[in-house]
């Protein structure tokens, strides 16, 4: 069932979506060689905790840590480690989330470590542009297949592939709801899009083939072929106004 939200649950909403933007910005900030990937976790962890906020997916299905952190060929849910230590030339996709008034807010984005191959910023450019334009298309009166098909477009046009298997999705008091918001389909097909309605648009693009494999840890997405993945994410409102970023700070 997909809840539309009122202009004060909006309000609301709004308020989780800076905090879990906040500790996005600062564990980004933080990405450089010699950095754990558990250090990345525990800025956001700090961050949304003394925002007065729950870091939303730490115990979500068991997920033990805060944010999750991915490196060059890890698409998503990557757990944070010590032992697991960024080095120059990596690309680190950071996703967080953060409750906070019995609403969430989730965000994501890849950060280079250094100075990173041009292949490596052709696709987090291609990626994280993917997300805008899929934004564009996220207005009152238009259908899920309109935001997932110009993310498609927008991607394979430029050489690179759509995960398939994980999507976006809608957001609110939890932070998986209705709809399912996938990063491919048909232009006018799928739900129709009504103010109130909240989703997290996630595009999880590789540099090669579509197709991933889940590590033995039962989280760790990769890509089977083992080219770089990115991955961009914001939670937005649709209003009859058009669409608003609630995590852009």
């Amino acid at each position: 069932m997909i809840v539309l939200k009122t202009t004060r649950e909006l309000s609301l909403m709004k308020e989780a979506c800076v905090i879990a933007a906040g500790a996005l910005k600062a564990a980004g900030e933080a990405v450089e060689p010699g950095v754990s990937t558990e250090e990345i976790n525990r800025i956001a962890h700090n961050f949304i905790v003394k925002s007065g906020a729950i870091p939303t997916f730490k115990g979500y299905n068991g997920y033990p840590a805060a944010a999750c952190i991915s490196i060059n060929d890890e698409v998503i849910h990557g757990i944070p480690s010590k032992k697991r230590i960024i080095k120059a030339g990596d690309i680190v996709s950071v996703d967080v989330g953060a409750t906070f008034n019995g609403y969430v807010g989730d965000n994501a984005a890849t950060f280079a470590a250094g100075d990173i191959s041009p292949e490596a910023q052709r696709l987090c450019d291609t990626t994280r542009e993917s997300l805008y334009e899929g934004i564009k298309m996220a207005v009152a009166g238009g259908r899920l297949g309109d935001i997932g098909s110009t993310i498609q477009r927008y991607c394979e046009e430029r050489g690179f592939s759509v995960v398939r298997e994980f999507t976006g999705h809608g957001v609110g008091k939890q932070m998986h709801e209705d709809p399912s918001v996938p990063n491919f389909g048909t232009p006018g097909r799928g739900v129709r899009l009504l103010p109130g309605m909240t989703i997290a648009i996630e595009p999880m693009i590789n540099m090669g083939g579509a197709g991933i494999r889940q590590l033995p840890d039962g989280w760790t997405i990769k890509t089977k072929d083992g080219s770089l993945s990115a991955h961009f994410e914001h939670t937005i409102a649709i209003t009859s106004n058009g669409p608003v970023i609630l995590t852009k700070i």
